[in-house]
């Protein structure tokens, strides 16, 4: 159980916010917000400082979509860009779903939403190797059309299923949150922050300049770097599976109720968790603890209560 007064930084991800199954449409969209919200909201209720962060991959990868589909009329945005926009987008829904939900229970805190960037290296091998999933699922005979049309990456993301591929696009590894200090600031002030979305704006640095460039971070690798800058003592991780699996997808597959990072790190070098989906949660819960975090949580939205309150999720601990 969390206790008054701990730092916590609270990742959602993308597909928590807008599955796989439904329209994404605002509406589901806001539903699905409001859901994470309640966990949220239970958090500042109990006196733990915090700050939010949260993915963008289908929606970016939607944006994306609407860019290309009206490309013939108006100029599309590079990806940083539209990285930028579902920041904004995402960050508005959440910044106004807590506010009225702390204005119901008499708590005057205010709510801010940071639009990011994030450090990364411009010779990140990641560039020359796309990975990270955005947009929706597709079948093989879609995934196939459009990496020939379209000249999008494409890969097979689930092991199993009628839509197991996605576009995918380079992920670097996050060095540093450039906002870093200012969002520390305002949450030692005791301001709800959302920062880092989607992993945060990519920049690099050239000639003393940062350059936005094309590629999306992994939210949670960047969580964990924004965890730092913060000085959190939990990190938690909600997404769309209850708990990390062995064996994931497999007839053998196994929940994980808790887990050390040296198990953890054991288990990422058999495998077990795919690459641009678990596997960076896991890495960035490892780095989260190695930096001196008291313990991490990866959880589904429907059991965020549950897994604050002990009961649920898998745990990650030193």
């Amino acid at each position: 159980m969390l206790v008054a007064g701990k730092k916590v930084l609270v990742a959602l991800g993308g597909n928590a916010i807008k599955p796989a199954i439904g329209k994404g449409s605002y509406e589901e969209q806001m539903m699905n917000i409001a859901k994470a919200c309640d966990s949220i909201v239970r958090l500042i209720e109990i006196g733990c400082k915090v700050a939010i962060t949260h993915g963008n991959g289908p929606q970016i990868g939607d944006l994306l979509i609407q860019q290309e589909e009206s490309a013939w009329k108006i100029p599309p945005q590079p990806i940083d860009v539209c990285g930028a926009m579902t920041q904004g987008q995402i960050g508005y829904m959440l910044q106004n779903i807590i506010q009225n939900k702390l204005k119901s229970l008499n708590l005057n805190i205010s709510v801010v939403t940071i639009i990011t960037r994030v450090l990364v290296d411009k010779n990140d091998p990641a560039f020359k190797n796309p990975c990270k999933p955005i947009g929706p699922f597709y079948d093989y005979e879609t995934a196939m059309r459009y990496e020939k049309e379209k000249g999008y990456y494409i890969r097979k993301v689930l092991p199993t299923g009628d839509k197991p591929y996605r576009r995918v696009v380079p992920s670097p590894d996050p060095i540093a949150i450039v906002e870093g200090e200012i969002i520390k600031r305002l949450m030692d002030e005791g301001v709800i922050t959302i920062a880092s979305g989607g992993g945060g704006i990519p920049v690099v640095e050239e000639n003393g300049k940062l350059i936005g460039v094309e590629a999306v971070i992994d939210k949670d690798l960047a969580g964990e770097r924004m965890a730092e800058a913060i000085g959190a003592n939990v990190f938690i991780i909600i997404t769309d599976i209850d708990k990390v699996k062995l064996n994931f997808g497999k007839q053998n597959e196994k929940d994980i109720d808790v887990m050390t990072i040296e198990e953890a790190e054991q288990y990422l070098q058999e495998g077990h968790f795919l690459p641009g989906s678990m596997e960076p949660k896991v890495k960035s819960c490892i780095r989260f603890i190695r930096a001196g975090g008291e313990k991490a949580i990866i959880t589904s939205l429907d059991k965020a209560m549950l897994a604050i309150e002990g009961k649920a999720g898998t745990l990650i601990v030193p």
